[in-house]
């Protein structure tokens, strides 16, 4: 049996495709269901370290606050971005709530307009706490960004409307693609700048792009390699100068795009929708499991959300003895856990990962 690792250990050596003590686990849940988790284990609303402790939590973020001022103004019955100003609506459901994106600001807006849009300055950012917050998760495998950075069809797509987003791909839109290059490029300068801020405390990048529906690609390969590849690589270059590994967050049937991101630079693939074309988890071990290492594949879609506690165990039970064997697996909901999943059954979704998860 392998010694007890510490977070970072066992997560770099998941990362790199070899086996440590225990699968390295995550969390990630919408607020109705983390707020019935926390008061099943008698935490505070707002213990949310607390909650990681208790399910044995292994990787942590570290951002840095934006200090200028708002740059967009409030709305009624609307919720506004104050940075970006992409806007979403309340709506409610019969398991819980969610903010919704509405109204897309930019939907029509031409290049001159896209140029003017208030975007927040890397300059109105404070770095200064980013080397305290590394030696305070040092324990843990840190990351700087998430699915939302680099990501550029859904956050163009917040302002933009998805469709248009497509139609802007597919026609070399000049307002589109120049909204793509300006959200990308303050994106790019923080992380650069929370990077050196850091001096070694980040153990990896986290980014993100949804490349598929559950049937196949949402794009081209055509599309990918001309509009999407070449302004994600400076991402991968600027975590190659620092020595980090890349994960990608990838919605919906995505491994279409494996080969080119693992020449890209990337290191774990993240989210692994088991419904969709070519996600099933024997798939990507298969497939790709000598280059790649996997985070996900617990979908928040099946047995979790509406099986029973046996159905929760054995599925992930079944996924674990798929993608364990030899390393490089990280255990984790394919997206944050929806408030239709019944309590019990991610309590038993986390009391397997630590039961049978284990080398």
């Amino acid at each position: 049996m392998p010694r007890a690792m510490t977070s970072k250990e066992r997560v770099l050596t998941a990362f790199a495709r070899q086996e440590p003590d225990r699968v390295p686990i995550n969390y990630h849940a919408n607020p109705g269901i983390d707020r019935r988790l926390k008061d099943h284990y008698g935490l505070a609303p707002d213990d949310t370290m607390g909650l990681c402790d208790v399910l044995g939590v292994d990787f942590r973020y570290v951002g840095v606050p934006y200090t200028g001022a708002p740059l967009h103004a409030e709305r009624p019955e609307r919720q506004v971005n104050p940075l970006w100003g992409w806007v979403t609506r309340y709506v409610e459901h019969e398991s819980g709530s969610y903010w919704d994106y509405c109204d897309f600001p930019l939907q029509d807006a031409d290049e001159e307009t896209v140029a003017n849009w208030p975007f927040p300055s890397p300059d109105d950012h404070d770095y200064s706490g980013v080397a305290d917050a590394c030696r305070e998760r040092q324990q843990f495998a840190v990351h700087a960004g998430g699915a939302g950075l680099a990501c550029i069809m859904n956050t163009a797509g917040f302002l933009r409307g998805m469709e248009q987003v497509f139609v802007d791909l597919a026609l070399d839109e000049p307002a589109g693609l120049l909204l793509i290059d300006r959200l990308l490029a303050v994106q790019l300068e923080v992380t650069r700048r929370t990077l050196e801020a850091a001096q070694g405390g980040v153990d990896f990048m986290w980014i993100g792009e949804d490349l598929g529906t559950q049937q196949g690609p949402i794009i081209s390969m055509d599309t990918f390699r001309k509009h999407i590849r070449p302004r994600q690589q400076p991402f991968f270059d600027l975590a190659k100068a620092y020595d980090l590994p890349v994960m990608i967050h990838t919605c919906g049937s995505s491994s279409w795009a494996y080969d080119d991101y693992i020449e890209m630079g990337l290191t774990v693939a993240d989210t692994l929708q088991p419904e969709a074309a070519d996600m099933a988890p024997a798939y990507l071990k298969g497939r790709f499991g000598d280059r790649l290492a996997f985070h996900g594949c617990i979908s928040t879609a099946g047995p979790v959300a509406y099986g029973t506690v046996d159905d929760t165990v054995a599925y992930c039970r079944d996924t674990l003895k798929i993608m364990m064997p030899g390393g490089g697996y990280c255990f984790a909901p394919t997206h944050s856990l929806q408030d239709n999943s019944p309590t019990e059954n991610v309590v038993a979704m986390y009391q397997t990962a630590h039961q049978y998860g284990r080398y």
